[in-house]
């Protein structure tokens, strides 16, 4: 996993530089910051979000359950399209991690890309009106 400032988002290509980032509904995958840290709590570990392998860390804003909503980032638009359902590597990575995360969707939400755009940290990030 590689931490950025900035990135470049498609519809045709996910995040760039990302081979999983093939149009559908697991397109890009968004990580709370709120549900990593209660995560870690429940492991009773501070852990590198990266640990997670997710696309895109977030802050303030509740995804979780938030199926068909629109999540606006930058000049990029993404569709919440389900809960990311943490995987065996977690458990590679932290005894306990696949179970913390598969609580009130910690593990996070897939998207598909509806808008392309540049991202970078410090963006807004809310839900379209």
């Amino acid at each position: 996993m590689e931490e950025l400032e900035a990135t470049t988002i498609s519809v045709d290509a996910g995040v760039e530089g990302d081979l999983r980032g093939e149009p559908g509904d697991r397109q890009v995958t968004i990580l709370t910051r709120e549900s990593w840290d209660a995560a870690c709590t429940e492991l009773g570990e501070r852990l590198s979000w990266t640990t997670r392998r997710s696309n895109i860390f977030i802050a303030g804003l509740r995804v979780e359950g938030q199926l068909g909503r629109t999540v606006h980032i930058g000049d990029v638009e993404l569709a919440i399209t389900g809960e990311t359902d943490p995987c065996t590597r977690m458990e590679e990575q932290a005894t306990g991690l696949r179970q913390a995360l598969a609580v009130d969707w910690r593990g996070g939400v897939t998207c598909r890309v509806l808008k392309s755009g540049s991202i970078k940290v410090g963006d807004k990030v809310e839900f379209a009106p």
